[in-house]
């Protein structure tokens, strides 16, 4: 097919009139049955170059993506052209992706798309072997790479079956962002038969700033009276889940139409807020990096950054969601110099997990044949840690994998060769080199998008005209006593929200006082706790109540429980005593511990938090909570699942309603 006839084709089915060149120098080598390695900005046009060749070959393109949010927007929009388009994620019942499945295995799609997690899936594999498969495309490519911003072990599955290929068989990996080294590294692991076609990364329309604050009010203030003057719709990216939930209600306070979203949600209310804010019935989303890589939303004026990416390239991407439509666009960094590097440094420290807990889980292996979750449960640590290290000691042969049906086990193999950290230490240089140059652009007197193109591989431009460095406009924040006393205020009275609500019982979402790392609130804690100062003062009372009053109102419960104590005394007891008292409710100390359980803070994963709370609660008159409103009460929500216990088994013994109230939310708590 040449570029005539492929044009004709492109109005008629996508309404395009013509390729941009780069689009076609790339779709023709794939309809030649080539293997291409496309790097372009984003907003230029990559996802075209495979679901064009998609509707022309004979078969189904499959499209490995992390991104569930990408599969939704792109299946609806092919959907909407007549397209045969579907997409498979956990996000589905089973037996619609297994429709997908059989719908693909009779050739009744052109595209399909799945996550790359789905490499580890034996029914996947077993199925996918019944498709005839046309073409295969990696959406993110640079999480190939170990370089890379975003690496995700799954890739390297889809990189063996890359190679079991025929060569004549079309691939292509696609990415907005990647240095020469990533670059390289991504054709080195995929094959050398791999074309790298790259476009210009200059993006001539977003004008770059940096703003240096002194603390977390600064960075409230100055987006405070900033946001009448910006044109909507932004972004607002933060660091942790906490920083969401804080800036979105600083902006609902001033009257912004804001919401936060982040990875603690659920995948409903992810979706009902990415369409939203599609519709403008949002004028700012806060977001960790959660939100952006799969929305395809060509109208956001402003981005904005609250902490301080990693990398270059992590700021590159995020930034470059902003001014897809070709509109002057804003991507503003705000940047404390105090302690704005302690979270991406944290970031740094858990990407790669230490030595020690390597040799943790080769100890564990190589005692029993275990599953990833007896993995996890014996070895202590996060489960996104132990899939980095099974994955890489698999990749080095210290380790085997046993798969059956859908359960995969995992086995220490007694001829392995010593595990080689020369790449582990090669990584954590290469991160904190990206680090270093991330400082080095906040520092920067020259052209901002000069430097980032440079970085990132791409032909100098030395000047864009548009940065605050090419305007000489440097910007600062001068104090404003109007603004400083709204935040003093707004903090006083905000108080996080307890997301706990299940189907499966009768937990209400409930409601902290602060959160802890973010006011005084958790230094009185930890002081009364474990330095032993008494009881936990007044003032916390008081602002418990402030909580209570404003997320209950003047709502009733029939009785006060309060979370058994692990390592607190009566500290708790005596608290909720007081709430009792001053809000005229009966209070029992009839919920006690069944069995010892240990702090929760010393579990790293979920798994085992979980655990050590499951079935260790009790409650000797049943006859006391059918039918009654319960409010729960305790001093730290963490991850939640204590309260989550507990609300179940109240719901079992028939309480018509659970609410927790605590004092302090904590700012890692994973739910």
């Amino acid at each position: 097919m040449n570029r005539q006839l492929a044009e004709i084709q492109l109005k008629k089915l996508f309404g395009f009139p013509h390729f941009h060149d780069l689009q076609w120098q790339v779709i023709d080598k794939l309809l030649s049955g080539m293997r291409v390695l496309f790097i372009e900005k984003t907003g230029f046009g990559k996802s075209l170059c495979f679901q064009f060749p998609a509707t022309q070959l004979d078969g189904v393109t499959i499209v490995f993506s992390p991104l569930i949010a990408l599969m939704r927007d792109q299946v609806r929009s092919m959907q909407d052209k007549g397209i045969r388009a579907a997409a498979i994620n956990s996000n589905q019942e089973r037996d619609e992706n297994n429709n997908i499945i059989e719908q693909a295995q009779n050739n009744e799609l052109d595209i399909v798309y799945i996550a790359p997690e789905r490499m580890e899936n034996a029914e996947w594999i077993s199925a996918s072997k019944e498709m005839k498969i046309a073409m295969i495309v990696i959406d993110e490519a640079h999480c190939i790479s170990i370089w890379g911003q975003s690496f995700r072990p799954n890739y390297r599955r889809i990189v063996n079956l890359v190679k079991l290929l025929p060569k004549t068989f079309p691939v292509l990996a696609t990415t907005a962002t990647a240095t020469p080294r990533v670059e390289q590294d991504i054709i080195d692991q995929v094959g050398s038969d791999l074309v790298p076609i790259r476009g210009r990364l200059l993006r001539s329309n977003i004008g770059l700033t940096v703003v240096k604050v002194q603390s977390q009010a600064e960075k409230m203030i100055w987006l405070g009276k900033v946001m009448d003057h910006l044109p909507k719709p932004g972004i607002v990216y933060t660091g942790t889940q906490a920083d969401t939930d804080i800036f979105a209600n600083w902006l609902q306070f001033l009257g912004i139409k804001s919401t936060a979203y982040n990875g603690r949600l659920d995948p409903e209310s992810r979706k009902r807020i990415e369409e939203s804010f599609m519709a403008n019935e949002y004028e700012v989303i806060v977001s960790t990096n959660a939100l952006g890589m799969g929305i395809d939303k060509s109208d956001i004026r402003f981005i904005i950054h609250t902490q301080i990416p990693q990398s270059p390239i992590h700021y590159y991407q995020e930034f470059g969601r902003a001014g897809r439509n070709g509109e002057k666009a804003h991507a503003i960094l705000l940047y404390n110099p105090h302690v704005d590097l302690e979270l991406p440094r944290a970031f740094i420290e858990g990407s790669k997990p230490s030595r020690e807990k390597y040799n943790r889980v080769i100890s564990a292996v190589k005692s029993a044949l275990m599953g990833r979750n007896e993995v996890i449960k014996a070895v202590n640590l996060k489960q996104t840690q132990v899939s980095v290290i099974l994955a890489d000691l698999v990749d080095q042969g210290v380790v085997n994998e046993q798969v059956r049906g859908s359960s995969k086990k995992y086995f220490y193999n007694p001829q392995a060769p010593d595990f080689d950290f020369t790449k582990f230490n090669k990584l954590r240089a290469a991160q904190e080199q990206e680090l270093s140059k991330m400082v080095e652009y906040v520092n920067l007197d020259s052209c901002r998008m000069g430097f980032l193109c440079e970085y990132l591989g791409d032909e100098p431009a030395h000047y864009c005209g548009i940065c605050d460095n090419d305007r000489g406009k440097k910007v600062i924040v001068p104090s404003d006593p109007v603004f400083e006393e709204k935040v003093k205020t707004f903090l006083e009275n905000f108080f996080p929200v307890l997301e706990v609500e299940t189907s499966k019982s009768n937990l209400v979402n409930g409601i902290a006082a602060s959160y802890y790392g973010v006011s005084n609130v958790g230094s009185a804690i930890k002081h009364c706790k474990y330095g032993g100062r008494g009881d936990f003062p007044d003032w916390l009372l008081r602002q418990t109540l402030r909580a209570y009053r404003k997320h209950f109102g003047s709502e009733t419960f029939d009785l006060v429980l309060y979370v058994p104590p692990t390592e607190s005394g009566d500290l708790v007891r005596n608290f909720a005593g007081k709430v009792a008292r001053t809000l005229g409710f009966p209070i029992s100390d009839g919920l006690v511990k069944s069995r010892p359980t240990e702090p929760q803070k010393i579990f790293e994963s979920g798994l085992s938090k979980k655990d050590n709370v499951a079935g260790k609660f009790r409650f000797e008159k049943h006859e006391e909570i059918k039918g009654k409103s319960i409010l729960l009460i305790d001093d730290i929500f963490d991850s939640g699942y204590t309260i989550k216990e507990i609300g179940q088994y109240l719901t079992n013994l028939g309480a018509e309603k659970i609410a927790p109230l605590v004092i302090a939310r904590t700012v890692g708590g994973d739910i």
